[in-house]
C-alpha cells in the first residue's frame, strides 16, 4: 500500500491545529449573557384568578364549557335549575294581578262612597230647608196664639213638626259624616292593595333577577382553569362550579439578584427575555 506524501500529512495537520485554535479562540472570546444592562434571575408568570359559583343554592344543569377553553365576556358558562324559582315567579306575577283587581275594586268603592256623601250632603241641605220652613211656620203659629188667633193644639203640631224637621237634620248630618267615613275607608282599602302590589312587584322582580343569576356567565376575557362540579350535582348558595383565569391581568413576579435590587428604581422600564420564548 502506498503511503501520502509528506506534504500532504503536514497540510493536514496544519489544517487541524489552525481549526482547533479557532475553535478554542471562539469559545474564549464568545460573548456571554444578553450583553450590558440585562441580568439573569428566576420568576413566575401569574394572572388574577375568579371563582365562579352560585348565588342560590341548587342543581347544575348544564355546563357549556371544558377545562382550558377560552371565554369572552357574556358567554354562557353554566346553567342552574330555575324550575322552583318559575314557579316562584308565576305565583309572584298572580299575586300582582290579585292587588291590581283589588285597586279597582277600592277605587271603585271609594267613588261609590264619595256618592252616598254627595247624596247625603244634597239631603242635609233639604231637611235644612224643610227645618227652617218649620222654624218659620212655629213662629207665626206661635205669635198667633199668642193673639189667640189660633188654637194651642195648633202650636203644638208646629212644634212638634220643628222638632221633626231638626232631627232629620241631625239624622242627615250623622250620614254625611258615615259617607266620610266610608270614604277614608275605601281610600285605605285603596292604599293598602297599592302596597300589595308594589309588594309582589318587587318580589317578581327579585326572583326574576335570581333566574337571571342562574345563568353564569363570563364578565371578562378569561380562560377555564377547573371544573369543579360536574351537571346534576347539587350546591349550596356560594357554591363553585368553575375557577377561570383572567388573561387581561396578567403579570411576572421577578426576583433580581440581591447585589442588583438597589439599583432599580420604583417606576423604571423593564424588558422581560422569557427562556421559553
Amino acid at each position: 500500500m502506498q503511503k501520502p506524501p509528506r506534504k500532504l500529512v503536514r497540510g493536514l495537520i496544519v489544517v487541524a491545529i489552525v481549526a482547533a485554535l479557532a475553535i478554542i479562540a471562539w469559545l474564549e472570546l464568545k460573548p456571554s449573557g444578553y450583553g450590558e444592562g440585562f441580568v439573569s434571575g428566576n420568576g413566575r408568570i401569574e394572572a388574577t384568578e375568579i371563582n365562579v359559583a352560585t348565588k342560590l343554592g341548587g342543581r347544575v344543569t348544564r355546563i357549556l364549557v371544558d377545562e382550558g377553553d377560552f371565554v369572552d365576556t357574556g358567554d354562557v358558562l353554566a346553567e342552574m335549575d330555575t324550575t322552583t324559582l318559575q314557579a316562584q315567579l308565576q305565583q309572584a306575577q298572580a299575586q300582582s294581578r290579585q292587588a291590581e283587581n283589588a285597586i279597582q275594586t277600592a277605587q271603585a268603592l271609594v267613588s261609590q262612597r264619595e256618592s252616598e256623601h254627595a247624596t247625603a250632603e244634597a239631603l242635609l241641605l233639604q231637611r235644612q230647608a224643610e227645618s227652617n220652613a218649620a222654624q218659620k211656620r212655629y213662629d207665626r203659629i206661635k205669635v198667633l196664639v199668642q193673639r189667640n188667633a189660633m188654637s194651642r193644639q195648633q202650636l203644638d203640631d208646629a212644634e212638634a213638626a220643628l222638632q221633626s224637621a231638626q232631627a232629620a237634620v241631625a239624622s242627615a248630618r250623622a250620614q254625611i259624616l258615615s259617607a266620610e267615613a266610608g270614604i277614608a275607608a275605601a281610600r285605605s282599602q285603596v292604599i293598602g292593595a297599592e302596597s300589595a302590589l308594589d309588594a309582589a312587584r318587587a318580589a317578581a322582580d327579585r326572583i326574576a333577577a335570581d333566574i337571571t343569576d342562574s345563568t353564569l356567565s363570563a364578565d371578562r376575557h378569561a380562560r377555564v382553569q377547573f371544573r369543579t362540579v360536574e351537571p346534576g350535582e347539587v350546591l349550596g348558595a356560594g357554591g363553585r362550579v368553575l375557577n377561570l383565569v383572567d388573561l387581561t391581568d396578567v403579570y411576572m413576579t421577578f426576583f433580581l439578584p440581591e447585589r442588583l435590587a438597589g439599583r432599580v428604581a420604583m417606576g423604571s422600564d423593564a424588558r422581560i427575555i422569557i427562556d421559553a420564548a
